[in-house]
Parts: structure tokens; C-alpha cells; sequence
């Protein structure tokens, strides 16, 4: 027990780092060695000189190496990660100590300010490359010494390639192999420069991409290929990583040079490729935003701020010059983690309130408390299997509550109330889609008013939010699967939540009233597709070692998601990625009417409830689920009959 504390002990000490006056002291013991040996080489290696004005001149030659090396501060490095920088420490603390000598030896020469006192220029020169030598070649051994000494440790060994031998792929072999925790060998770099391909770089070869076959990858056992390219195009990018996702290897990725911590590269940041990044469309991007001017001044409300969708407007409303910010969640522990999230991030202007939308009094009170002139409606229940269960609950949420804040926005003169709505309030085929559509239609009603302009923004589904297809994945790859999919052609469309959030608050900045602005999400991704290129970021094999169950659809559940209802077409805005729904006329004041029944009637029972739905929102069919029953086979036939034109 006492041996095994003992070496724990001096290999804690050996880790640490070496104190500065220690190397301070040893580089300038190796400069009075080299400056002993220089005389040795000028002389022909014998004794053939003043041994006496050698020990009278050392003294000097040691003092100005000190007072170079104290200016130049080359001996603060940690030694253990000697790199470049420190090289060149070293040459001008050599340079301007020899500099120095030279000049004292001429200024002595004509002044006579030491009697007797010279140093021959060619000894000046010799003891410079000497000197440099020495001081550069004692960091190194002491370097791999003491990485040999890492590699005694127990710590299993992890080989990885590095796609990139750029100044990026370099700046990651140094990250790695100087961290002094993990255990990894770099077995080469691959690159598709042909200039680069066959050379070495700190003696590790430049392979071609070519070389990244299933065999390569066995022989060597590679356990990680991370791509380090800075400043590449992201379709360029998908491109490369869908060329390795096939091998059974783990896929990082380098994130860009501006994220790196203080300008260095922290193992910490080297992360999984993610799913997001393979998504075949190019990432979401607004110049000219109009938002900071709409935001100036501002009292600004987010309900569901604790939500996926809501967290990400509220922190990206903090960056703006806002008066207020109210955030409303009846999350309580969601909504605490992001006020502690925002207090870290130095934004303090916000007020966290946990509250629900259905209780009028409580936000009547708000409202009146803090006039906001901008309202962000986020908060939903949006499973669709929970809700074609619990109808109910959704009309109370998605309709009732809607319904509350939106007579409060008008009743307070709001000017602007942005309702984040969804894809799946088109021709509607569940409980959640038909509630979303029924909020949208009692927005249009209001609207007519023209007190408060109402803006609907919709969209499809949002990577990694909670409930999304994305976590519950990784969840299921992290218990060893099988991966579920309720159908295998299944298709929806996808975009990140930053990316949703920016364009909910474009779209805010830009709305006049009474639009529905849909997103250009571009393409659908096919979930199946979805579910291997999971499993293959994750350094595993369909279906060898995790294999994908066909769950058949689920209660409400479309096979492929619309952005338009029927008889609605688009029209551009400034942004290329939003556009505007022309909406189809209503009969508003019949359908507001039916929707203030469907609020204020207790309809506990789910088929009272679904049928009166089904009366507003006509186009509402049921699939997979007990309510097709009240669907008619006209409207089964009109709704297979009908298309969906989207505008572009």
C-alpha cells in the first residue's frame, strides 16, 4: 500500500509543472557547458588556450544569457509541451544574448573598461550555435522522455486518423498528443491535397483519402477519424463525412477556429459529428436582419420560454436592445435552469415567470403589470400521440390558452403577437395538428379588428428538441437499440432549433398582420435514412450491431408532413428561406362562434370534443386512429383527390 501511494506521489510530481527558476538554472548551466565546449572545438579539441581567461570570461557570458533569457521569458514555457513558439523563444534569447557580448567586447576593446578582458568573435559564434542546440535538444528529450513515461501508464490506447493536414489538423495532433490524460496515437493525416499526400508531418505520414477502406481501418485499429478543416463549405463538408460513416470508426469534428477557447484548442470541444451536420441542405442564414430595430425599446413576452423552441427565442432575444423581457413557463425546473443559464451568460434584464396561459386572471395581471408590446406565443402541448389521447388537455393548451393571450393582446393594444404554429396544422390528420389550426383560424379573426397585428409562423420538425426523433434515437443507441421507426417511408422535414428560432424572430421583424409565413426547409429526410446515419456516427453497423424495428404509425401520424393547406399558395418575402401562405377566405364570424363553444363548453368526453373540431376545421381527417369513425367517405375522397402546390 505504502509502495503504491509512493508512486502515485512522484508521478503526480512528475505531471506537474516544472518550476521556471529550475529551468532557468539548468539553461544556464548548459550555456556555461556550451561556452566550455565552444573553446574545445575552436582550439582543435586540446588544451591549447588561456584556461584562466576562460573561467574570468564565463561569469559574463552566463550573466548576459540570463539577463536575455529573464527578457525573452523562454524559460516560463511548460517544457513537457515544448512546441515551435518556444523553439523561437530560445533563438532570440541566443540572439540577443550573443548580440549582446559582442557589443561589450567592442565597447570594451575602445573604452577599456576591463583590463585585459576579450572573447574572440569565433567563440561567440560557436557558444551561440551550441547553446542553441543544447537548450532546444534538452526540452525535446525531456519532452518524449516524459511521454514515454505516459505510455507506462494504463490508460488504453485509442489510435486516430486526422482528416486535415492543414495548420487546423496540426494545431489538433498537438492537442492530442500533449494531453497529458489521454492516451492516443495519431496514425496518420488524410488530405487531398497531392502535394501533402506521402510526406510527414512530426513524423506522421499524409495518407490519401483513398487509403480510408474497411481494411486500412482494421489493420491499424483505428478507433476515430476527426475532421480538422477550417473554412470548408458545408456541402463540401457532408460530402467527405458520408465517405467515412460507411467505416467502422467513430467521425469528430474540430469546431471553428472562432469557438476555440482563448485561441486554443481544448480536447473537450472535439465532438461527435452530428446528425444536423449531414442534413442535405445548406444551414440557415439572415443578413440584414430587421430585428435589432424592431426589438429597440421593447417589452418583449415569450410564453413556453423554458421550452426547446422558447428557451432558444429568449436567448437569442438577449443579444437585442430590449427594454424588457418577460419569459413564461409553468416548467418550474426547466424554467430556473435557464434563468441560471442567462445570469452565467452576463444578461440580467429578464423576468422568469412561472405561470400558465389558461389562467386569464394571472396573465390579465401581467399584462397589466408590464404592457408588453411584443408577444412570442411558443407555449403547446405538441406530441401527437399524447394528445390524440388527452384532446381535452390539447384544446384547453393550444386552443383555449391561445385564445386568452391573444384577447389580451388585443384588449392591451400589443402590437405584435408572433404565434409559433406548425406544419402539422396543415390538412390536419391528429388532435395536436387540429388544435394548432384552430389557434390559427381564431388569430385570423381577431386579426380583422386590426388592433394587433397577428403573425403565424410554421414550420416542420426541430432537431433535438425535447420529444424530437433525434434524442430519442440516441437514447436507444445508448441502451444497445434497436432503433424505432414507424414506418419505413416515412419522410419529414427538419431544421435546427437556432435556425427555427432566428427565422420565428425574421419573420416577427417583417409581419404586417393577418400572414402566415411558412419556412423553405428544404428538402424531407427520409427517417429510416435518418436512423443508420445515427447508427454509423456512432462507430456502429446496421444491423450487425444495432438493428432498426418497424413500429407501424402511431395514432394521428402522417407519412409525409405539408407546409400548405389546400387552396392556400405563397408569396416571396426579402428572405429567400420565407415565404407568405395566402390564405383561403373564412367564414369568421360562424367559425368564432365555434371555437369560443369549443373553449367554454366542459366537453370531457374525446368524441364530443373531436367532432366539434372536425366542424371547424373541415379538412381535419383522422388517419390511424378511433376517430376516422367520424370522418365521411366524401371527405376522405375530396381530401385524396386534392394537391398541394407549393410556390417557390
Amino acid at each position: 500500500m505504502t509502495n503504491h501511494y509512493l508512486k502515485s506521489l512522484v508521478f503526480k510530481n512528475l505531471t506537474n509543472h516544472g518550476s521556471k527558476w529550475t529551468v532557468l538554472f539548468i539553461d544556464l548551466f548548459q550555456v556555461g557547458v556550451s561556452f566550455m565546449l565552444a573553446y574545445f572545438i575552436r582550439f582543435n579539441l586540446s588544451f591549447d588556450f588561456d584556461v584562466q581567461m576562460l573561467w574570468s570570461q564565463l561569469p559574463v557570458i552566463v550573466l548576459f544569457f540570463l539577463v536575455a533569457f529573464i527578457i525573452s521569458g523562454s524559460y516560463k514555457g511548460v517544457v513537457r509541451h515544448t512546441g515551435i513558439k518556444d523553439v523561437y523563444a530560445i533563438f532570440n534569447s541566443v540572439c540577443l544574448a550573443s548580440i549582446g557580448v559582442i557589443v561589450f567586447v567592442l565597447a570594451n576593446r575602445y573604452m577599456g573598461l576591463l583590463d585585459n578582458f576579450t572573447i574572440p568573435l569565433s567563440i561567440i559564434i560557436i557558444n551561440s550555435l551550441l547553446a542553441f542546440v543544447a537548450l532546444t535538444a534538452s526540452r525535446f528529450v525531456f519532452k518524449v522522455c516524459f511521454e514515454q513515461l505516459m505510455m507506462n501508464n494504463q490508460t488504453p490506447v485509442k489510435n486516430i486518423m486526422i482528416y486535415g493536414a492543414g495548420e487546423s489538423g496540426i494545431i489538433t495532433y498537438n492537442t492530442l498528443v500533449n494531453h497529458s490524460k489521454i492516451k492516443v496515437k495519431v496514425v496518420g493525416f488524410v488530405d487531398n491535397s497531392l502535394q501533402k499526400v506521402g510526406k510527414h508531418i512530426n513524423g506522421v505520414k499524409v495518407f490519401d483519402k483513398a487509403k480510408l477502406t474497411p481494411d486500412f481501418v482494421h489493420f491499424n485499429n483505428i478507433s476515430e477519424i476527426i475532421f480538422s478543416i477550417q473554412n470548408i463549405n458545408p456541402k463540401k463538408f457532408r460530402s467527405l463525412v458520408n465517405e467515412v460513416v460507411e467505416l467502422p470508426v467513430k467521425v469528430k469534428i474540430v469546431p471553428p477556429v472562432e469557438d476555440w477557447i482563448n485561441g486554443e484548442l481544448k480536447i473537450s470541444q472535439i465532438k461527435n459529428v452530428q446528425i444536423e451536420d449531414l442534413l442535405d441542405r445548406p444551414p440557415i442564414e439572415i443578413k440584414n436582419s430587421k430585428v435589432s430595430r424592431d426589438f429597440e425599446g421593447q417589452v418583449i413576452m415569450v410564453t413556453g420560454g423554458a421550452g426547446s423552441i422558447g428557451s432558444e427565442l429568449v436567448r437569442q432575444i438577449c443579444r437585442y436592445r430590449y427594454q424588457t423581457l418577460i419569459v413564461i413557463d409553468q416548467a418550474e425546473s426547466a424554467l430556473y435552469d435557464l434563468q441560471q443559464e442567462l445570469r452565467q451568460s452576463g444578461f440580467h434584464n429578464f423576468i422568469p415567470i412561472v405561470g400558465d396561459i389558461r389562467d386569464k386572471n394571472k396573465m390579465r395581471v401581467l399584462f397589466e403589470e408590464h404592457k408588453p408590446n411584443r408577444i412570442f406565443h411558443a407555449a403547446a402541448y405538441k406530441h401527437v400521440p399524447l394528445m390524440e389521447c388527452n384532446p381535452y388537455e390539447a384544446v384547453k393548451i393550444n386552443v383555449a390558452g391561445t385564445k386568452t393571450l391573444v384577447d389580451l393582446a388585443v384588449d392591451y393594444k400589443v402590437e405584435k403577437f408572433i404565434f409559433v404554429s406548425t406544419d402539422k396544422a396543415v390538412n390536419p390528420t391528429n388532435v395536436m395538428g387540429a388544435t394548432k389550426r384552430i389557434a390559427e383560424i381564431y388569430i385570423s379573426c381577431r386579426q380583422q379588428e386590426g388592433r394587433t397585428n397577428f403573425i403565424t409562423t410554421r414550420f416542420g420538425n426541430v432537431l433535438g428538441s425535447n420529444g424530437s426523433v433525434i434524442p430519442l434515437f440516441r437514447k436507444q443507441i445508448e441502451k444497445g437499440g434497436p432503433l424505432t421507426v414507424t414506418h419505413k417511408d416515412i419522410t419529414r422535414y427538419f431544421m435546427t432549433i437556432p435556425e427555427a428560432s432566428q427565422l420565428v424572430l425574421e419573420a416577427g421583424a417583417m409581419g404586417k398582420g393577418g400572414e402566415i409565413f411558412i419556412f423553405d426547409m428544404g428538402e424531407s429526410v427520409k427517417i429510416m435514412d435518418l436512423a443508420k446515419n445515427m447508427i454509423r456516427l456512432s462507430g456502429l453497423k446496421f444491423p450487425e450491431d444495432i438493428n432498426i424495428k418497424i413500429t407501424g404509425l402511431r395514432p394521428g401520424e402522417k407519412l409525409f408532413e405539408e407546409l400548405l393547406a389546400n387552396g392556400e399558395n405563397t408569396l416571396p418575402t426579402y428572405h429567400e428561406k420565407i415565404m407568405i401562405s395566402k390564405v383561403r377566405e373564412t367564414d369568421y364570424v360562424n367559425i368564432r362562434a365555434m371555437i369560443d363553444e369549443l373553449c367554454v363548453s366542459n366537453l370531457f368526453f374525446k368524441e364530443n370534443i373531436v367532432q366539434l373540431m372536425k366542424s371547424i376545421v373541415p379538412e381535419y381527417i383522422s388517419r390511424n386512429s378511433d376517430f376516422c369513425k367520424f370522418d365521411k367517405k366524401e371527405e376522405l375522397l375530396s381530401k385524396k383527390e386534392n394537391k398541394v402546390i407549393i410556390t417557390k
